[in-house]
């Protein structure tokens, strides 16, 4: 009997599955890897990985996470079907703790056109597919896709008959965001008022942020009763996305006088993940965005600038610190040794081995010699973006440029291709479009670019950039990174990183 009346909240994260269903946010295994180690650090409690079954590349990118993980449940996602649910046990084996969690829709809407099932024949399903996870698996969780437009009394029968065959964990998931808070809590209360083994398993919602109420539906379905939320940094996810990670975990906090509720989060390391997850997908956080967002922390009326130098409580409800957002401090540069670099990897939380710091502590000294002052972005920035592109099969070596208001912009380009340089010169309408008129003569692959972001890591013109390139060929689209003091090589590394994820994926070279 699992006991659902603690205080204790599970923190779910699903972005390497929902929120890799945004549009555009396709991550490679090595993010993937690298997201899911960050998330185990901050104390995350299940890590859907993926959906094994969707892809052999989504498969092995589970099986490596669940090698990596060392705390975190690792889970991944199963349409109700034996293959499906036999490729999630298989994905996740190697994981210290493991979970399959198995879904069907429960909707009339869904269940007539998409399922083209009848009710009896889905809940036969609900059965058959918990049942033989449950052989597969110790921790199994059911979800009820589209269960905020399901009749509830068949609803109340699909659940019962999901905790009957084993599965440990309940999912009410508002898959479209259609509910609001107050409706929201009357069904998970409703659910288990009239299920009568609903005392077997834990609840929880997965809320999707159509209306904009996703953490809103998620805390009072907390108030109502359930012990796990689903959700994801920045709020990734389809069409609006989900209930983002950072605003539940720290409404629960800041709000503990009447949320009494606890997780297992270090909110220290949200800052970080922010960025991280923003870098990797390219997808980035608006400035007014609660708690991570730019200016989440900044004070520029009077009133309010005159109220935070008499207390910072008159204007700010949580500290930048309880997030993990510090001060930019002066505290490296070129004369700084491996014992000072290792230390603030230490104070950023990064942690890397003999061989990856070695590689970090030669671009650190690369980036010193260029940035006469290294604040703790900077170093941030240089660990997750070398972590990104160190596999590049194509490289980038050098690069010239020529603009100005009268003529052509021209560049001069080399990069290494299996091993040997090659050159090419172009012109453009621009530098940046001279530049990528360069690579394309040297690395031709058809991709038609979908986004060209450019952004800059800390203040100062001797800033670092770092620009985000977005490629799209035939049905896939990628990503790429890159970042540097000049932001034309920035953007050279960038869209070469995509061209070389847009090839590695198998695109044709036209």
């Amino acid at each position: 009997m699992t006991d659902n009346n603690n205080n204790r909240i599970i923190i779910f994260d699903t972005t390497l599955r929902d929120g890799e269903q945004s549009p555009g946010a396709t991550m490679t295994p090595e993010e993937k890897v690298m997201i899911a180690q960050a998330l185990d650090q901050m104390g995350v409690d299940v890590i859907e990985a993926g959906f094994a079954r969707a892809s052999d590349g989504d498969f092995n990118a589970i099986s490596n996470i669940a090698k990596k993980v060392k705390k975190a449940t690792v889970c991944s996602l199963a349409r109700a079907i034996k293959a499906d649910i036999q490729a999630a046990a298989d994905a996740i084996k190697a994981a210290p703790k493991q979970r399959i969690h198995t879904f069907i829709s429960t909707s009339p809407l869904h269940m007539k056109h998409k399922l083209n099932m009848e009710p009896e024949a889905v809940l036969e399903k609900v059965t058959e597919s918990v049942s033989f996870a449950r052989n597969l698996c110790d921790d199994v969780e059911w979800s009820a896709e589209d269960a905020t437009r399901t009749d509830h009394d068949f609803l109340y029968a699909c659940v019962e008959a999901a905790i009957n065959a084993g599965a440990r964990t309940i999912n009410l998931p508002d898959t479209v965001g259609y509910t609001i808070p107050s409706e929201y809590a009357r069904l998970i209360q409703l659910v288990k008022e009239h299920v009568p083994n609903s005392d077997k398993a834990i609840f929880s919602v997965h809320c999707h942020n159509d209306l904009g109420l996703a953490v809103a539906n998620s805390l009072s379905a907390v108030d109502a009763g359930a012990r796990q939320v689903e959700c994801t940094i920045n709020g990734l996810g389809e069409r609006a996305g989900n209930a983002a990670m950072e605003e539940v975990v720290m409404a629960l906090r800041t709000r503990n006088d009447i949320l009494p509720y606890e997780t297992g989060i270090d909110t220290t390391h949200i800052t970080r993940l922010s960025k991280l997850v923003s870098t990797v997908t390219g997808f980035a956080v608006q400035n007014n965005k609660a708690i991570v967002g730019a200016n989440a922390f900044a004070h520029e009326s009077g009133i309010h600038q005159d109220g935070m130098l008499k207390h910072k409580g008159t204007y700010e409800i949580m500290t930048p610190d309880s997030v993990g957002l510090h001060a930019s401090e002066l505290v490296l540069g070129k004369l700084s040794g491996r014992h000072a670099f290792k230390n603030k990897l230490e104070e950023l939380g990064l942690e890397l081995g003999d061989n990856a710091f070695e590689d970090a502590f030669v671009r650190f000294k690369a980036l010193a010699d260029k940035k006469k002052h290294l604040y703790d972005e900077d170093i941030i920035a240089l660990i997750d973006n070398s972590a990104m592109t160190e596999k590049q099969v194509n490289k980038f070596v050098s690069l010239k440029v020529v603009c100005g208001s009268e003529g052509d912009p021209e560049v001069n380009l080399t990069l290494q291709i299996d091993g040997q340089e090659q050159q090419a010169t172009a012109s453009g309408t621009g530098p940046v479009d001279a530049l990528f008129s360069a690579i394309k003569q040297i690395v031709p692959h058809g991709g038609h670019l979908k986004l060209y972001q450019v952004h800059a890591v800390t203040g100062g013109t001797d800033a670092q950039a770092e620009v985000t390139v977005r490629l799209e060929k035939e049905d896939k689209v990628v990503t790429g990174h890159g970042c540097d003091t000049d932001t034309l090589v920035a953007s050279a590394k960038a869209y070469l990183n995509a061209v070389n994820r847009l090839l590695t994926l198998g695109a044709t070279n036209k």
